[in-house]
């Protein structure tokens, strides 16, 4: 069957994929990855399957039509997000104007979380696949090809007289060797240098080693509704196989980023990747997203087999605000992953959040403290984005924190994050008021500079990285200043 796989155009370079999905201050914009992880795994069953990143392409639905030719799919797989839903659920409704024989199918994090919710948006959306739909695709694909029921496949939201049904639950796939390398779908279908990670060097491609995430967060999105909080993983062998395939045929690329929700949360499935990669003597760079908690012997073992820098949700640098959303950590743990991530010659990028449950600006204040010690080569504030399917939803919409239930207001109209919660603390406002002065007040000291200067004077590519990341996040810090004395 002709599959066609959807990232639909939206505002601009909207990355639909990133775990908040927006249009990002320092230009970061993730690969269509779970598209991508279809896409090949459709192709490996032998169906013609093409993969289209509209967003990439700055591209249109005329764009599409172009593209496609006299291509016409059976089965349109269209890629979603709780920002996006609204427009998302139009733009299929186009695509069933134009093919009207193809069965249009949602997939992504909000309606897997949503899914009835999803399906009843508009009558031109024939299903929902719920949570990860690799096979679930396929299945549904060999049923329509061959005209059987579709009842019988698991993992969907169908309809049934007019009503939205479930069918039976999807277990989660277990042998991800099986998959077909993403960056060979990458090569195949999309062009590396469209996307960006601010914190990587450019290029850069982005692969999964493990799905799932066995931490309880309570904020973050796909362990809660897409993958399960269960970590399940590739090979050692199967992992670096594909490292050394982009070595060979994407000779371009620079960083490979690690995009597991947690890659550490098995240090044994970490340690045996390090281990083959340097038994193999790959030179690739790569980042990865930690937890604030992994042991100095193996950071060191990164380090020697190639990773440049760690991402780590530190989330609030108050004990209390930890406790309350899940984090399961301590201050102190932080500070020695700190010293010991920079004894080992890593980079670190940080993260913090803005109006979690508890948080006041004395909290605040206290976690812009713990980011200054820390010192990271880069660190985000950002506020508390809440996304359907997450106890922190749930939170937010039990305590009536959220200031409106329309998803399309999680956005401002340049597809930015807006913040849609309110707490008796902080107005939403003052949440996006703080991370903005906080933004700015970290990257503009002095000291960070003078150390940014060494750094790229020291390596070069270091530096482009910088500056590219630089131009699009200050642009749009000041844009965003000038609008809002405007106000």
């Amino acid at each position: 069957m002709n599959i066609l796989f959807l990232n639909p155009p939206f505002l601009g370079r909207f990355s639909r994929t990133s775990r908040s999905p927006a249009v990002t201050k320092g230009g970061t914009f993730y690969y269509p990855i779970w598209l991508a992880y279809a896409t090949g795994w459709a192709q490996h069953n032998g169906h013609d399957a093409r993969l289209f990143d509209a967003p990439a392409r700055l591209a249109t639905l005329d764009d599409l039509y172009l593209f496609l030719e006299d291509w016409q799919p059976g089965l349109v797989v269209v890629d979603t997000s709780t920002p996006s839903i609204h427009h998302d659920s139009a733009v299929a409704a186009r695509i069933k104007e134009r093919f009207p024989a193809s069965f249009i199918l949602l997939v992504g994090t909000h309606p897997s979380a949503l899914p009835e919710e999803s399906l009843s948006r508009n009558p031109a959306i024939d299903g929902v696949a719920i949570g990860e739909y690799d096979a679930t695709v396929v299945e549904l694909a060999g049923a329509l090809e061959h005209r059987q029921p579709l009842e019988p496949v698991q993992g969907l939201a169908l309809r049934r007289a007019g009503e939205p049904f479930l069918t039976a639950p999807r277990e989660k796939l277990e042998h991800l060797d099986a998959l077909p390398f993403v960056s060979r779908v990458y090569l195949q279908h999309l062009n590396v240098r469209d996307y960006f990670f601010a914190a990587a060097n450019y290029p850069m491609v982005m692969i999964i080693t493990g799905r799932g995430c066995p931490h309880r967060c309570f904020f973050c999105v796909y362990p809660q509704v897409f993958h399960s909080r269960r970590y399940r993983v590739r090979s050692a062998r199967n992992v670096v196989d594909e490292l050394a395939y982009i070595q060979t045929h994407l000779p371009m690329v620079k960083e490979v980023g690690i995009e597991d929700d947690c890659f550490t949360a098995s240090p044994a499935h970490v340690r045996g990747i390090c281990e083959e990669i340097i038994r193999r003597r790959l030179r690739l760079k790569w980042y990865c997203n930690v937890r604030g908690d992994v042991k100095p012997e193996l950071l060191a073992l990164m380090k020697k087999a190639g990773c440049r820098l760690v991402t780590v949700g530190f989330e609030s640098g108050a004990q209390s605000i930890l406790d309350a959303m899940g984090k399961g950590i301590t201050l102190e743990k932080y500070r020695r992953f700190v010293q010991d991530v920079k004894q080992a010659g890593l980079l670190v990028h940080g993260c913090m959040m803005v109006g979690n449950p508890g948080d006041t600006r004395e909290t605040l204040a206290a976690s812009y403290r713990f980011a200054i010690q820390a010192d990271c080569d880069s660190m985000q504030f950002y506020p508390l984005y809440v996304y359907p399917g997450t106890e922190a939803f749930e939170w937010a919409k039990s305590n009536g924190y959220l200031t409106t239930t329309d998803y399309a207001r999680w956005l401002d109209g340049e597809g930015q994050h807006n913040c849609v919660l309110e707490t008796p603390q902080l107005s939403s406002r003052e949440m996006v008021a703080l991370c903005d002065d906080y933004l700015r007040r970290y990257h503009l000291r002095p000291r960070y500079l003078l150390k940014k200067l060494w750094q790229a004077v020291r390596d070069p590519a270091e530096g482009y990285r910088s500056l590219l990341s630089a131009q699009s996040f200050f642009w749009k810090l000041l844009r965003n200043a000038f609008l809002e004395r405007m106000k």
